[in-house]
Parts: C-alpha cells; sequence; structure tokens
C-alpha cells in the first residue's frame, strides 16, 4: 500500500508539473486593451462607442477590439453577439501579431430593439471581456 501511494504522489506531481508548464507554454495570452460598439470604423479605428442607439438610425454596428498577445503565433477570437440574453451571431476573427486590433459587424434590422452585449472569447472559450449597449 505505502508503495502505490508514493507511486501515485509520484504521479501526481507529475501530472501537476505537466499541467503548470502547458499553462505558460500556451499559444500567448490575450489581453484585450481596447473594445467598444461604433457605428462605423475609419482608418482602423471606431469612431464613436455606443451605449444607447435607435435602430432607425443605423444600419449596422460594428464591435472594434484592440488586443495585445504573448507571442509571435498566429491565434484568433470570437466575438459572440446576444440579443437580450439570446445568441446572435458569431465570428471567428484572426489574430496575427503581438499587437492587433479587428471587428466585427452585425446588421441592424427591424425588431433589433433590446438590450444587447457583445462578448470576446479566446480559442479555449474563455470569456476576455464583454460590453453591453441597448438598441431602442
Amino acid at each position: 500500500m505505502r508503495v502505490r501511494l508514493s507511486g501515485l504522489l509520484s504521479l501526481f506531481a507529475s501530472v501537476s508539473i505537466v499541467v503548470a508548464s502547458g499553462h505558460t507554454v500556451r499559444a500567448g495570452e490575450i489581453k484585450i486593451t481596447e473594445m467598444a460598439v461604433t457605428t462605423k470604423i475609419v482608418k482602423g479605428n471606431p469612431i464613436d462607442s455606443v451605449s444607447r442607439i435607435s435602430s432607425s438610425s443605423v444600419k449596422a454596428l460594428f464591435c472594434f477590439t484592440r488586443l495585445t498577445k504573448d507571442l509571435e503565433e498566429d491565434a484568433s477570437v470570437k466575438h459572440v453577439w446576444y440579443k437580450n440574453n439570446q445568441f446572435a451571431a458569431e465570428y471567428d476573427l484572426p489574430v496575427k501579431g503581438k499587437r492587433w486590433r479587428t471587428y466585427s459587424r452585425k446588421l441592424i434590422g427591424k425588431g433589433a430593439s433590446g438590450d444587447w452585449r457583445v462578448e470576446v472569447l479566446d480559442e479555449e472559450g474563455n470569456l476576455l471581456k464583454s460590453i453591453n449597449f441597448r438598441i431602442n
């Protein structure tokens, strides 16, 4: 019994080391440095930040995200749009540099009124940041 227990402890220590080192060897941790829902992107930047807007005043909204990551390897993020806590759209967006900016575009049509949220997720599905806004 004693040999088995020490063997299990040794195995547990090995697994713990692998898990710990696996966390540090990831494709690079992504950090969101700026996020905005905007009515327009000009020269790669948002022109405003929407917290409340009329559906009759826009045909589309954009979710702009500026981010950094630790390593040069390509990665991706997802923009997941929700209306009244119900899934509305999902966009996979590439991240090809240590400093990167990207955006998704959501068409706004009739029936768009409600409370909206956009979540940014990493490749593993971890929430990096979210933003809330309202469409009247």
